[in-house]
Parts: C-alpha cells; structure tokens; sequence
C-alpha cells in the first residue's frame, strides 16, 4: 500500500513504498526553505531542480541539481532551500 506524505502545510507532499528493496519516497516540494528531521540514514537524489542543502555541522551551503545526491545520518535536523518546485527520491536506510 502506498503512503502519502504532506508537510509545511502541503508545501511538501511525497509517496512512500515499501517492497523488497527497502522503504523508499518519491517527493515534491514547492519553494521555500524546510528543516526535517531523520529517524533513519537518508539517501537523497535530487530528480528535477535544484536544492541547497546545509547538513548538521556544515556553515555552508551546497547546491545539488538534478542527478545530485546526499545522505544524512540518522536522528539528525538538516535544512534545505528551494528556489524552484523541486523533486526527489529519497531511500530509507
């Protein structure tokens, strides 16, 4: 069974999935700039747009267009920025 996802007030929407492969997230989110928290290792891959990410630790900001990819470790707050409607793929390890 698929599960949808909606945060910030349906700014931020995803699908997860669940088979043999692992859990996993197809998302969208509009502009703007979201701070989410992990309860497990994320892999995200950056499917259209671009998103600027600052992961725990950093003081700069990265940019990942499309084809990006990025992890963050489990039990952590990450922040990103959109300038545009940007989709991704996100793995749950």
């Amino acid at each position: 069974m698929l599960k949808v996802n909606e945060y910030f007030g349906g700014s931020v929407k995803s699908i997860g999935v669940e088979n043999a492969e692992g859990v996993a997230t197809i998302g969208v989110m509009e502009a703007g700039e979201y701070e989410f928290g992990t309860g497990s290792v994320e892999i995200m891959t950056i499917i259209g747009g671009a998103l600027d990410v600052k992961l725990p630790g950093e003081s700069q900001w990265t940019t990942y267009p499309k084809g990006g990819v990025f992890e963050v470790e489990k039990g952590v707050k990450f922040n990103v920025k959109a300038s545009e409607q940007v989709a991704y793929h996100c793995q749950y390890i």
